[in-house]
C-alpha cells in the first residue's frame, strides 16, 4: 500500500483500471487524505483524484460503480479538507478538495436529490472558501454554491440563507470580475429560495430591503457587464417587495452616474405588474 500511496501518476495513467479495483482504492483514499495525515501527501492525492473526476467515465467510474461510494468520497474524504488550516499547503489542499467536488457536480455524478442529501455537511465549509485567496476557488466555490441553492431550492431555512448571501456580496467586490460576475448569477439563485408569500418573505425582509440598497450601489458600477448583472439579480429579488425596491431605486437614482439601468428596473417593475397601485 504505501507503495501505491507514494504520489507517482502511474494511478491515472492506469485508466479504467481504477475502476475496477475501486473499493481498495477509495479504502486508502479515505485513510490517507485525512487532515491529520502529512500535507504534502494529502495534496498530491487530491490532485490525482481530481484529474481522475474529470474523466470520471475513463477511470473512476469506468464500471459505473463509484455512485456507490459518493457518500465516502464526500463526508469522509472531501468535508473534512474543505475544513479551513492555516498554511499555503492546506489552502491548496482546500482548492483541490473543491475542485472535486465541482467536477462531481459538473460531470453529473451528483444528482439534485443527491445534492440535498449532502447539502447540509457540504455547504457550510464551501461558503467558507469564498473567502479563500486563490481566485480558481473563489469562482469554483460561487457555482457550486449556486447549484445548491437552485438544487435545494425553497426547501432551505431562512437562518441557513441568511448566513449565506452576506458571502456572496462581498464577492460583487472582488478582485476578479469572473468571481463577481458569478457571485450575481449566485444572488440570483438566492432570491429564487425564498417563497413569495408574506409570512415567508416577512421573515426575509430586513435582509432584503439591506440586499437591495447594496445591489443598487452596485448598479451603478464602472463595468457594464458588472451593471447587466446586478440588474438581472434585483429584476429576480424585485418580485418580493416591488414597492420597498421601487422606492429605494427613487432615493439613491439622482446618485447614479448612469441612471438608465435605474430606469430599466422601475420600468421592469411597474410591467411585471407587481407594484401596489397608488404606491
Amino acid at each position: 500500500m504505501s507503495t501505491i500511496m507514494k504520489p507517482h501518476l502511474n494511478i491515472y495513467f492506469l485508466g479504467p483500471v481504477i475502476g475496477e479495483a475501486l473499493q481498495g482504492f477509495v479504502l486508502i483514499l479515505k485513510n490517507c487524505l485525512q487532515p491529520t495525515k502529512d500535507p504534502p501527501m494529502r495534496l498530491k492525492l487530491f490532485t490525482i483524484l481530481s484529474q481522475l473526476l474529470q474523466k470520471a467515465k475513463q477511470t473512476i467510474n469506468s464500471q459505473g460503480q463509484f455512485h456507490s461510494y459518493l457518500e465516502i468520497v464526500i463526508k469522509d474524504i472531501l468535508a473534512p479538507n474543505l475544513q479551513w488550516q492555516a498554511g499555503r499547503t492546506a489552502a491548496a489542499i482546500r482548492t483541490t478538495a473543491v475542485s472535486c467536488l465541482w467536477a462531481l457536480i459538473y460531470s453529473e455524478m451528483l444528482s439534485p436529490k443527491e445534492i440535498f442529501k449532502v447539502e447540509e455537511v457540504l455547504m457550510p465549509p464551501v461558503v467558507a472558501t469564498l473567502e479563500e485567496d486563490s481566485k480558481m476557488t473563489r469562482l469554483m466555490a460561487c457555482r457550486i454554491v449556486s447549484i445548491f441553492l437552485n438544487s435545494c431550492g425553497k426547501q432551505f431555512e431562512p437562518d441557513k440563507l441568511n448566513k449565506i448571501y452576506p458571502e456572496l456580496l462581498k464577492r460583487l467586490d472582488d478582485a476578479s470580475h469572473e468571481v463577481r460576475l458569478a457571485a450575481a448569477k449566485t444572488l440570483i439563485s438566492w432570491f429564487k429560495c425564498i417563497r413569495n408569500d408574506d409570512n415567508e418573505k416577512s421573515v426575509f425582509k430586513t435582509n432584503i430591503e439591506f440586499l437591495y440598497r447594496e445591489l443598487l450601489i452596485h448598479l451603478d458600477d464602472p463595468d457594464e457587464n458588472i451593471q447587466q448583472a446586478v440588474l438581472d439579480v434585483l429584476k429576480e429579488g424585485s418580485i418580493l417587495y416591488p414597492d420597498l425596491l421601487a422606492k429605494e431605486i427613487e432615493a439613491v437614482e439622482h446618485k447614479h452616474r448612469i441612471p438608465a439601468y435605474c430606469d430599466q428596473l422601475l420600468q421592469h417593475i411597474q410591467a411585471t405588474g407587481c407594484r401596489t397601485s397608488g404606491s
